[in-house]
C-alpha cells in the first residue's frame, strides 16, 4: 500500500485517529460488513492497519498496539497481547496472499474475460477505497494512479505469461511445444 495512507508524524497512541467513522460501532456489525466484501475479519483489518501506522525502523510496536487497542479502535473492547497482535497481523497477510493467488489463478486460467477481470478489479478498487476512507486514510490521486498503473502492468504480464504457458511452452521445462502437443490440450 502506498506510504501516504499513513498518518503524518505519528508519535503516540493519543495522536492516532483511525476508524473515527466507526465510533459506536460494534465489532460484530463491522465484522459482518467486512465478511460480505473481503476475506479478512474486523480484528485482522484493524490490527493490520495499526501495524502499518506503528511501523518503526526496528519493526512494529506490537505491545503498544495490543495494550492500547480499545483506545485506538472504537469497535475493539479488549487489549491484546503482543502475541495476539502478531498472530492477527500474520493471519491478515496470509489471507491477502491467498486472495491474490486466487485472483491471479482465475486470470491465468482464463476463467474470466478481460471485461470480467476489469469488473472484478473495479469492485476491488472501490472496496479498498472505501475501507481506506473509513480508516481515515488519505490516498493521493497520484498514489491511486500509480497503483492502478502497477496493477495494469501486472495484469498485462499475467496475460502474456498465461498465453505463453498454456499454449507455447512446457510447464515443467519451458521447452517450446510443437503443434501436436498444443492441439492435444
Amino acid at each position: 500500500m502506498p506510504e501516504d495512507t499513513q498518518p503524518s508524524s505519528q508519535s503516540s497512541t493519543s495522536e492516532c485517529d483511525r476508524f473515527e467513522r466507526l465510533e459506536g460501532a460494534e465489532y460484530d456489525r463491522v465484522n459482518e460488513f467486512l465478511r460480505d466484501r473481503v476475506a479478512f475479519t474486523a480484528r485482522e483489518w484493524a490490527i493490520a492497519r495499526l501495524c502499518a501506522d506503528f511501523r518503526t525502523g526496528t519493526g512494529v510496536e506490537l505491545t503498544t498496539i495490543g495494550e492500547n487497542l480499545p483506545d485506538l479502535v472504537p469497535f475493539m473492547d479488549d487489549p491484546y497481547t503482543r502475541q495476539a497482535v502478531y498472530q492477527s497481523r500474520k493471519s491478515f497477510e496470509e489471507k491477502v496472499r491467498k486472495a491474490g493467488a486466487t485472483f491471479l489463478y482465475g486470470a491465468y486460467s482464463d476463467f474470466f474475460t478481460a471485461d470480467e477481470l476489469d469488473d472484478i478489479t473495479y469492485e476491488a478498487t472501490e472496496t479498498a477505497r472505501f475501507l481506506l476512507e473509513v480508516e481515515g486514510a488519505a490516498l493521493s490521486h497520484e498514489s491511486e494512479l500509480d497503483a492502478e498503473e502497477r496493477i495494469r502492468a501486472a495484469m498485462e504480464d499475467v496475460h502474456r505469461a498465461s498465453l505463453e504457458l498454456r499454449y507455447d511452452c512446457c510447464p515443467n521445462c519451458g521447452e517450446r511445444l510443437g503443434e501436436d502437443a498444443i492441439d492435444s490440450e
